[in-house]
């Protein structure tokens, strides 16, 4: 097995939350568009919640913290 980056996969991470953050939504209106909107608003979010992490290897384990509040 190849070895695993962790900072590699949370920079993945990243910019997965940023393609979402820039690309424009398709040509659709009203309740489809909403739904889209909110869609892309939870994904940025759970992207970032997982590149924003820290992490250690614990017990063979990776661990990631996730910050729930802004310092």
């Amino acid at each position: 097995m190849a070895e695993f980056d962790v900072d590699e996969f949370l920079r993945r991470f990243r910019e997965r939350a940023e393609a979402i953050r820039d690309r424009g939504l398709p040509p659709v209106a009203g309740e489809e568009r909403r739904r889209l909107i909110e869609q892309a608003e939870r994904d940025y979010a759970d992207f970032m919640l997982i590149a924003d992490s820290s992490w250690a290897l614990e017990d063979d384990a990776l661990v990631l913290r996730i910050p729930l509040r802004k310092a």
